[in-house]
């Protein structure tokens, strides 16, 4: 892939899975050689993939301390390539907000509620497998398993609803709460925040207005005080 981004024309490959002839994208980026590469995967061997070749490792949203333990594990393999330092962290997520606490989580529960009766209503959804394959979902669950609320407010309600099927956990409360909670995240060295929610268009709105907003002010004031604190140690 990354070939035929860099390369001058045509080429050849033949390896164990890919034989390609001729192969010429004709488009290609126009800085660094090539895209950045997202990758996600919990399993070991995703992980040692990770750390070959991705450039931004994707998490869904776990509790801090399994994000924590995924960012150590993937840093660890980035290492054993000769990358470490190299690989950023991206992790998704399902804000639900409102002016306070209370009105937030009257929210999470409706949407719930409302999920719970489609879920309820699709007869092939309820013939998938009560346990999923993919380690990234048995991770999920396995958040979810320790209640509705974990850390101070992950939700994990539609993680248990729905088997853990793709992004499902979200962070509930005030604009101000969920700023705090994902710079905890930050600090653990998450990069970049994917968020969506169960309304989008007017999620999008509400995150663009109240939430993104506030993240970028502490997160700048944060590295602001590390540059400052940096400079005088130098000194």
């Amino acid at each position: 892939m990354k070939k035929t981004w860099s390369s001058e024309g045509p080429f050849d490959h033949e390896g164990a899975h890919y034989r390609i002839k001729g192969q010429n994208a004709g488009v290609r980026p126009l800085r660094d050689g090539h895209l950045p590469v997202y990758f996600g995967g919990s399993s070991d061997a995703a992980i040692d993939v990770a750390g070959k070749h991705a450039d931004v490792y994707a998490l869904w949203g776990e509790s801090l301390a399994q994000v924590g333990e995924t960012i150590a594990r993937v840093r660890a393999a980035a290492a054993r390539h000769g990358r470490a330092g190299h690989i950023k962290f991206s992790l998704s997520l399902r804000p639900v907000l409102a002016a306070t606490e209370e009105q937030a989580w009257a929210r999470a529960d409706a949407i719930l509620a409302t999920a719970t009766e489609r879920v309820r209503q699709n007869a092939h959804f309820n013939k998938r497998p009560q346990q999923p394959q993919n380690v990234g979902s048995q991770r999920l669950l396995a958040t979810a398993a320790q209640g509705k609320i974990v850390d101070e407010r992950l939700w994990t309600g539609i993680a248990a609803l729905t088997k853990a099927a793709g992004n499902s956990t979200g962070l509930v409360g005030t604009p101000e709460q969920v700023r705090d909670a994902l710079l905890q995240y930050w600090e653990l060295g998450v990069t970049t925040f994917l968020i969506r929610g169960f309304d989008p268009i007017q999620d999008a709105l509400q995150y663009g207005r109240e939430l993104i907003p506030l993240v970028r002010a502490a997160v700048a004031e944060r590295e602001a005080a590390a540059d400052a604190s940096t400079a005088r140690l130098a000194a």
